[in-house]
């Protein structure tokens, strides 16, 4: 295997980033995977690749990584919409990687890059969303913020520096297969399983397979415009009380009730002690009142035309990815996903 279209996936020990180095590696694509200590990454031991030490934060340890690289895949990323200091721990780890990832790239001689964006950076005003209304004019969130200034940074340096960039946006990623903790979207899935999301929020996502984002992100690379930006998602969403319902019909034997509908400042009451009980056990509430001002009745729905016409791009239906994923789950329930 010659080292002639060596690939480099940041973040590879993450959910995409795992599913992504494995497709690139069945078609034959030489891949040197970065993760930010080696210890996190030895679910890569499984695979044939170079795993090496690097960190979005530092841009030393990312020109080291990418020397020989002709393919950058950016896909390493704070993903979590909740933290103590959301904008030091979110926003800026996020811009500032964003800097370090181009720049380096630009440095180490990088001929393309493939970067990782988010339906976050999309303009909802007027559904289905599609990539040419712009950017999500919404700043109440700094996991999303960072998704929509870090997308238009990424263009912005990679045209000074003459390098090609095509953004790609996956919706909410599940399936298998899902290395260490799991990620916020698919951690949902656990919830239903595990019968902890009772009263119904009117919060909708847009269920993805992982290895349909993964198959995107290479179609990106291979075919995808320089200078453009693609969903990688489902035409509809789906409500968490339907999501319920497929784990009913799966899981029959669990007795999971459908999320029961409560009044709204009730929502908001129960969201706020959450978030009181978040900042004394520094971990993230299962629901805040942001994300109920924010996402309780949005529907999610996208118009992926454009990424099925210039990338053929084709994903499995969200019913079936949600199946797959519920169905992973309950069969790793008793190690790494914590069911107990």
């Amino acid at each position: 295997m010659t080292q002639e279209n060596l690939a480099l996936v940041t973040g590879a020990n993450g959910h995409l980033g795992y599913n992504l180095a494995k497709l690139l590696i069945s078609k034959g694509i030489p891949v040197r995977a970065s993760v930010r200590t080696l210890k996190s990454g030895s679910a890569l031991n499984s695979l044939d690749c170079e795993i090496v030490q690097a960190d979005i934060t530092d841009k030393a340890s990312l020109i080291k990584a990418m020397q020989g690289v002709k393919i950058l895949y950016a896909v390493g990323a704070a993903f979590k919409l909740w933290a103590k200091d959301p904008k030091k721990e979110i926003y800026d780890v996020n811009l500032q990687g964003t800097k370090n990832m181009i720049e380096a790239a630009a440095q180490a001689g990088v001929q393309r890059i493939v970067y990782v964006s988010s339906i976050a950076a999309l303009n909802y005003a007027v559904l289905p969303a599609k990539e040419s209304y712009g950017h999500n004019p919404d700043r109440r969130d700094m996991y999303y913020n960072s998704k929509n200034d870090g997308e238009q940074l990424a263009f912005e340096l990679a045209k000074k520096h003459h390098i090609e960039l095509v953004a790609v946006l996956p919706s909410a990623m599940i399936g298998a297969e899902s290395t260490d903790n799991l990620s916020v979207s698919y951690n949902i899935i656990r919830l239903i399983l595990k019968k902890e999301i009772p009263v119904e929020t009117n919060i909708t996502l847009n269920w993805i397979d992982v290895k349909d984002v993964a198959q995107g992100c290479y179609l990106a690379a291979t075919r995808g415009k320089t200078g453009e930006r693609y969903i990688l998602a489902n035409e509809k969403c789906t409500s968490i009380k339907e999501t319920t319902k497929i784990a009913q019909e799966l899981f029959p034997e669990l007795q999971i009730k459908l999320p029961v509908s409560v009044p709204r400042f009730l929502l908001y009451g129960v969201a706020w002690l959450m978030e009181m009980g978040s900042k004394i056990s520094g971990k993230a509430p299962l629901l805040t009142t942001k994300d109920i001002a924010m996402f309780s009745g949005l529907q999610q729905d996208f118009d992926i035309s454009k990424a099925r016409t210039e990338l053929e791009f084709n994903p499995k239906d969200p019913a079936t990815a949600v199946r797959e994923a519920m169905l992973y789950l309950m069969e790793h329930k008793n190690d790494e996903f914590q069911f107990h």
